[in-house]
């Protein structure tokens, strides 16, 4: 023992001799001690310890009435006839007494105080630490007891550190005859003869014992014979001799006390396993494992994505598939009537780019079906978002060029002539494209949506995605199309009074009304499920808008050239103006 280890056990047994000698001031009973040559000292419960509420760290006083333990005074009884027997042969230890110092530990607090006791040097009540174990000299030369484990664990504790018992030395040479036996220890103090093993009978009203095998020696040799042995179980039922019993599968033993026979059993888990090579500890699955709570070995999870089978996907496929034939049809409509009036009012040649910008960004959904790979996480977003930007940015200008003709070019005309001859409506949406197209290539950059293995939101599933719906640049692009839609809404109500021919107002307000809401149940969705559908539901909110979008501009046109050709002639726009002129000088 180091030095320092030994000041700090004095210290602790130093506080603890102080607290327990102050506050027990129990003597030991002329019946509980004898003076000799060398004490013994034996730790019994000659009571029986009654748990109650301490609000003072006292020491509990054993001798209260009815509690009387039969077991421990019996026991204390046989260490003072044992010694006595001792002294009183003229050949076991001859010129030599043997004394004993007998305690009553009917509670822990009375085995601490006791064992302190025994450590204290004779004559003394306090206990000293030396560097030197070996040269250190106790009261007591030997312990005997106490009979339980809890009890006998703290004493341990307390009496290691001084090496009691430190068997003596003249115990190597202690040779006698005992009852017909010959009694030798060998080298290490342990006794060499033959013993007989007892049972002890506890029935009755009298205590008996009988002898059920013996031991003998040299060559030490072990003979039980087990039918004499009484068990008090059922039809005389070996009882196991375990604390606890063996848990079910699935659930640790988490050692209570200080003996691993003592556990409780506690399931493993979720994500863990038990391994029967260590059953007080579960183990962490593998990351493309899991295993449910109790579980005693792992699970591969299962690697999910929205497949092209499944039949969701087939719906939207089949809905996006049938969006671009309608977009590429109403193209071929519009090419084959390019100089009618209704054309002419709704673009002209800047409808293809309309038209192609919303193909754009429906090619972009086919990225959202099948396993992810960086190509699809690189173009799913990235086709809808561009795509979409130039739609709304040629909506918003169409919208405001129609208020701007119709409502102020009379009043500015500089304006209106500086606009038309700089092209303005162009450079706008050049502008705003642009703008996007930098939004867009910036967050492919910096933000590179990459294809991801998520491991965190079903414990027995591998959710195969992309990592843009988390990334600033998909925020800032999903920002720009909000802020596009929000000026096309309010350009297009602004125009809610304009000639029938060209009044869109009532189309598009609804249109961009279900691209807010169809946004606005994507992301409620995704805050509350992120499973392998998500995709889905992404795919069903861009469609929604392009659609929404292509229906509130365009469909009410191809009505026009479709059925009722009539409304599509140079007189009847005339005569629409004509009477939006008219209304308006009367106002």
């Amino acid at each position: 023992m180091s030095l320092l280890a030994a000041h700090l056990v004095s210290l602790l047994l130093s506080l603890s001799c102080c607290w327990a000698l102050s506050c027990h001031n129990t003597e030991l009973s002329p019946d509980f001690s004898l003076a000799g040559d060398y004490l013994l000292a034996g730790l019994f419960p000659v009571h029986s310890h009654c748990p109650g509420v301490r609000r003072r760290p006292t020491v509990t006083v054993c001798d209260r009435p009815n509690s009387f333990n039969g077991h421990g005074y019996h026991l204390f009884q046989a260490m003072r006839f044992g010694i006595e027997e001792i002294n009183n042969s003229t050949t076991l230890l001859p010129n030599v007494t043997l004394g004993y110092q007998l305690y009553d530990v009917c509670s822990e607090s009375a085995n601490v105080y006791a064992a302190l006791s025994v450590l204290s040097v004779l004559g003394t009540h306090r206990v000293e630490v030396q560097a030197d174990p070996a040269r250190y000299s106790p009261a007591a030369l030997a312990v005997i007891g106490p009979d339980t484990t809890s009890h006998a664990a703290t004493t341990a504790a307390l009496l290691s550190p001084f090496l009691v018992p430190l068997l003596l030395e003249q115990i190597r040479k202690v040779n006698f005859l005992l009852h017909e036996d010959n009694v030798i220890f060998n080298d290490n103090g342990d006794p060499l003869s033959s013993y007989d093993i007892i049972a002890w009978d506890w029935s009755g009203s009298k205590w008996t014992f009988r002898v059920i095998g013996s031991s003998t020696g040299p060559p030490v040799q072990l003979d039980i014979n087990e039918t004499k042995i009484r068990w008090h179980g059922k039809d005389n039922q070996v009882p196991k001799s375990v604390c606890s019993s063996d848990c079910l599968e699935g659930h640790q033993r988490v050692i209570v006390g200080f003996h691993h026979c003592c556990f409780e059993c506690v399931p493993c888990e979720a994500g863990t396993f038990l391994n029967k090579s260590d059953l007080h500890s579960c183990q962490p699955c593998g990351k493309e494992e899991w295993a449910p709570e109790g579980s005693e070995t792992c699970f591969p999870r299962t690697v999910v994505f929205l497949t092209w089978r499944e039949p969701i996907s087939q719906v939207l496929l089949a809905a996006n598939s049938l969006f671009l034939v309608l977009v590429t049809g109403t193209a071929g409509l519009f090419a084959w009537h390019l100089e009618t009036p209704v054309v002419r009012s709704a673009g002209g040649r800047l409808c293809f780019f309309m038209l192609g910008s919303l193909a754009g960004g429906s090619c972009g959904l086919y990225g959202f079906f099948g396993e992810p790979t960086l190509p699809t996480c690189l173009l799913r977003q990235g086709l809808f978002a561009l795509g979409f930007a130039i739609f709304l940015s040629c909506l918003t200008i169409r919208s405001f060029q129609l208020v701007f003709i119709f409502k102020f070019s009379a009043k500015v005309p500089t304006f209106y002539h500086a606009w038309v001859r700089n092209r303005g409506p162009s450079l706008f949406v050049g502008t705003s494209s642009v703008a996007q197209l930098l939004i867009c290539l910036t967050w492919l950059a910096v933000w590179t949506p990459r294809p991801t293995r998520e491991y965190q939101r079903f414990p027995q599933l591998v959710v195969l995605d992309c990592t843009e719906a988390t990334s600033v640049g998909f925020m800032l692009a999903f920002a720009y199309n909000g802020l596009l839609s929000v000026s096309a809404f309010a350009c297009s109500y602004l125009g809610k009074d304009l000639p029938e021919n060209y009044n869109e107002a009532k189309c598009v307000t609804f249109s961009l009304l279900l691209n807010f809401v169809a946004w606005i149940g994507f992301f409620t969705t995704a805050s509350v499920y992120q499973g392998k559908y998500l995709p889905a539901v992404h795919v069903l909110a861009a469609l929604s808008s392009l659609s929404s979008g292509f229906g509130g501009y365009f469909l009410p046109k191809c009505y026009v050239i479709l059925r009722r050709p009539e409304l599509n002639s140079a007189e009847h726009f005339q005569a629409s103006i004509q009477d939006y002129t008219r209304r308006c000088g009367s106002t």
